[in-house]
Protein backbone atom coordinates (compact mmCIF):
# COMPACT_ATOMS: atom_id res chain seq x y z
CA UNK A 1 0.00 0.00 0.00
CA UNK A 2 1.85 3.77 -1.29
CA UNK A 3 1.81 5.99 2.00
CA UNK A 4 -0.67 8.68 1.92
CA UNK A 5 1.53 11.62 2.43
CA UNK A 6 5.63 12.27 2.98
CA UNK A 7 7.16 10.42 6.11
CA UNK A 8 8.18 14.50 7.49
CA UNK A 9 3.91 15.27 7.09
CA UNK A 10 2.52 12.28 8.22
CA UNK A 11 4.63 12.45 11.12
CA UNK A 12 3.37 16.21 11.58
CA UNK A 13 -0.70 15.25 11.55
CA UNK A 14 0.14 12.79 13.95
CA UNK A 15 1.54 15.04 16.30
CA UNK A 16 -1.73 17.09 15.91
CA UNK A 17 -4.12 14.23 16.54
CA UNK A 18 -2.81 13.33 19.81
CA UNK A 19 -4.55 16.96 20.43
CA UNK A 20 -8.08 15.80 22.13
CA UNK A 21 -10.61 16.99 19.71
CA UNK A 22 -8.81 16.45 16.78
CA UNK A 23 -9.69 13.83 14.14
CA UNK A 24 -7.67 12.57 11.20
CA UNK A 25 -9.20 15.14 8.71
CA UNK A 26 -8.77 18.32 11.02
CA UNK A 27 -5.20 16.99 11.84
CA UNK A 28 -4.24 16.77 7.72
CA UNK A 29 -6.11 20.81 7.27
CA UNK A 30 -3.59 21.98 10.64
CA UNK A 31 -0.48 20.02 9.24
CA UNK A 32 -1.42 21.39 5.31
CA UNK A 33 -1.72 25.01 7.81
CA UNK A 34 1.41 24.89 9.22
CA UNK A 35 3.08 24.22 5.78
CA UNK A 36 1.73 27.92 4.33
CA UNK A 37 3.36 29.33 7.08
CA UNK A 38 6.49 31.47 6.42
CA UNK A 39 9.68 30.01 8.00
CA UNK A 40 9.44 32.86 10.57
CA UNK A 41 5.79 32.23 11.24
CA UNK A 42 6.62 28.59 11.72
CA UNK A 43 9.69 29.24 14.11
CA UNK A 44 7.23 31.67 15.91
CA UNK A 45 4.33 29.32 16.43
CA UNK A 46 7.36 26.45 17.45
CA UNK A 47 9.07 28.87 20.09
CA UNK A 48 5.25 29.52 21.27
CA UNK A 49 4.53 26.13 22.22
CA UNK A 50 8.11 25.43 23.70
CA UNK A 51 7.77 28.59 25.61
CA UNK A 52 4.18 27.54 27.17
CA UNK A 53 5.63 24.41 28.06
CA UNK A 54 8.56 25.73 30.11
CA UNK A 55 7.03 28.94 31.90
CA UNK A 56 3.42 27.20 32.67
CA UNK A 57 2.90 26.09 35.72
CA UNK A 58 0.52 24.81 37.92
CA UNK A 59 0.13 27.21 40.96
CA UNK A 60 1.70 26.34 44.07
CA UNK A 61 -2.01 27.13 46.47
CA UNK A 62 -4.57 25.96 44.25
CA UNK A 63 -3.07 24.12 41.50
CA UNK A 64 -4.42 26.44 38.30
CA UNK A 65 -1.90 27.43 35.47
CA UNK A 66 0.57 30.16 36.83
CA UNK A 67 3.63 31.78 35.00
CA UNK A 68 5.89 30.21 37.81
CA UNK A 69 4.31 30.79 41.52
CA UNK A 70 0.84 31.58 42.56
CA UNK A 71 -1.74 32.65 40.39
CA UNK A 72 -3.38 35.89 39.62
CA UNK A 73 -6.27 34.79 41.13
CA UNK A 74 -4.62 33.33 44.29
CA UNK A 75 -2.86 36.30 44.37
CA UNK A 76 -5.94 38.61 44.50
CA UNK A 77 -6.42 40.12 47.51
CA UNK A 78 -10.16 41.17 45.93
CA UNK A 79 -11.31 37.68 46.11
CA UNK A 80 -13.64 35.97 48.97
CA UNK A 81 -11.32 33.40 50.80
CA UNK A 82 -14.16 31.77 52.62
CA UNK A 83 -14.90 30.00 49.82
CA UNK A 84 -13.24 27.85 46.95
CA UNK A 85 -14.55 26.13 44.05
CA UNK A 86 -12.97 22.80 43.04
CA UNK A 87 -13.02 22.21 39.40
CA UNK A 88 -11.68 19.48 37.65
CA UNK A 89 -8.65 21.27 35.28
CA UNK A 90 -7.73 24.90 34.46
CA UNK A 91 -10.11 25.01 31.35
CA UNK A 92 -13.13 25.32 34.01
CA UNK A 93 -11.36 28.23 35.72
CA UNK A 94 -11.18 30.04 32.90
CA UNK A 95 -14.85 28.93 31.70
CA UNK A 96 -16.19 30.20 35.19
CA UNK A 97 -14.49 33.03 35.48
CA UNK A 98 -15.72 34.38 31.98
CA UNK A 99 -19.14 34.74 33.88
CA UNK A 100 -17.37 37.21 36.29
CA UNK A 101 -20.09 36.07 39.07
CA UNK A 102 -17.90 33.61 41.28
CA UNK A 103 -16.16 36.06 43.60
CA UNK A 104 -14.00 33.04 45.86
CA UNK A 105 -10.63 30.85 45.29
CA UNK A 106 -10.59 27.97 42.77
CA UNK A 107 -9.14 24.46 43.46
CA UNK A 108 -7.62 22.20 40.37
CA UNK A 109 -8.16 18.44 41.23
CA UNK A 110 -6.18 17.58 37.88
CA UNK A 111 -8.88 15.23 36.93
CA UNK A 112 -11.40 13.33 38.79
CA UNK A 113 -11.37 9.69 39.97
CA UNK A 114 -11.77 6.88 37.11
CA UNK A 115 -10.88 3.30 38.12
CA UNK A 116 -11.05 2.56 34.59
CA UNK A 117 -8.22 4.56 33.81
CA UNK A 118 -5.88 3.57 37.16
CA UNK A 119 -6.56 6.95 38.60
CA UNK A 120 -7.74 7.38 42.27
CA UNK A 121 -7.70 9.70 45.14
CA UNK A 122 -3.94 9.92 45.46
CA UNK A 123 -3.40 10.89 42.25
CA UNK A 124 -5.51 13.94 42.52
CA UNK A 125 -4.77 17.59 44.28
CA UNK A 126 -7.31 16.65 46.81
CA UNK A 127 -4.82 16.25 50.21
CA UNK A 128 -3.69 19.84 49.41
CA UNK A 129 -7.43 21.39 48.99
CA UNK A 130 -8.71 19.67 52.82
CA UNK A 131 -4.85 21.99 54.29
CA UNK A 132 -6.85 25.18 52.64
CA UNK A 133 -9.97 24.46 54.31
CA UNK A 134 -9.07 26.52 57.45
CA UNK A 135 -11.30 29.88 57.67
CA UNK A 136 -13.30 28.59 54.41
CA UNK A 137 -17.17 28.40 54.72
CA UNK A 138 -18.14 26.72 51.78
CA UNK A 139 -16.55 24.31 48.77
CA UNK A 140 -18.50 24.76 45.95
CA UNK A 141 -18.11 21.42 44.21
CA UNK A 142 -17.84 21.64 40.49
CA UNK A 143 -16.87 18.65 38.53
CA UNK A 144 -18.13 17.82 35.49
CA UNK A 145 -21.69 15.83 35.72
CA UNK A 146 -20.24 13.08 34.46
CA UNK A 147 -20.07 9.60 36.48
CA UNK A 148 -16.55 10.21 37.08
CA UNK A 149 -17.18 13.85 38.70
CA UNK A 150 -20.27 12.73 40.47
CA UNK A 151 -17.67 10.25 41.94
CA UNK A 152 -15.14 12.98 42.63
CA UNK A 153 -17.96 15.25 44.01
CA UNK A 154 -19.27 12.49 46.65
CA UNK A 155 -15.33 11.21 47.43
CA UNK A 156 -14.54 15.30 48.38
CA UNK A 157 -17.87 15.78 50.23
CA UNK A 158 -17.51 12.75 52.47
CA UNK A 159 -14.04 13.99 53.20
CA UNK A 160 -15.08 17.89 53.77
CA UNK A 161 -18.37 17.45 55.78
CA UNK A 162 -16.82 16.07 59.04
CA UNK A 163 -14.50 19.57 59.09
CA UNK A 164 -18.07 21.40 59.44
CA UNK A 165 -17.62 23.23 56.13
CA UNK A 166 -20.53 24.09 54.23
CA UNK A 167 -20.51 21.38 50.70
CA UNK A 168 -22.45 22.39 47.56
CA UNK A 169 -22.63 21.15 43.91
CA UNK A 170 -23.47 23.13 40.68
CA UNK A 171 -27.02 23.06 40.00
CA UNK A 172 -27.53 21.04 36.84
CA UNK A 173 -27.69 23.97 34.30
CA UNK A 174 -24.65 22.30 32.72
CA UNK A 175 -25.79 19.46 31.23
CA UNK A 176 -24.86 15.90 32.02
CA UNK A 177 -22.27 14.60 30.06
CA UNK A 178 -21.12 17.82 29.29
CA UNK A 179 -17.97 20.19 29.62
CA UNK A 180 -18.18 23.31 31.92
CA UNK A 181 -15.34 24.84 29.33
CA UNK A 182 -17.97 24.01 26.87
CA UNK A 183 -20.95 25.99 28.50
CA UNK A 184 -22.37 29.10 28.03
CA UNK A 185 -21.91 32.18 30.11
CA UNK A 186 -25.74 31.76 31.51
CA UNK A 187 -25.59 28.29 31.83
CA UNK A 188 -22.90 29.06 34.00
CA UNK A 189 -24.18 31.57 36.09
CA UNK A 190 -27.39 30.11 36.66
CA UNK A 191 -25.55 26.66 37.87
CA UNK A 192 -23.59 28.91 39.90
CA UNK A 193 -26.75 29.85 41.38
CA UNK A 194 -28.66 27.49 41.90
CA UNK A 195 -25.98 25.30 43.50
CA UNK A 196 -27.14 22.88 46.32
CA UNK A 197 -26.25 20.53 49.26
CA UNK A 198 -24.83 17.43 48.55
Amino acid sequence: MAQEYLPVLEELISNFKRLPGIGHKTAVRMAFSVLDFTNEEAADFAAAIVSAKERITPCTVCGNISEGGICEICSDSRRDKSIICVVEDSRAVLALEKVREFKGLYHVLGGTISPMDGIGPEQLNIKSLISRLEGVDEVIIATNPTIEGETTAMYISRLIKPLGVKTTRLAYGVPVGGDLEYSDEVTLFRAIEGRRDI
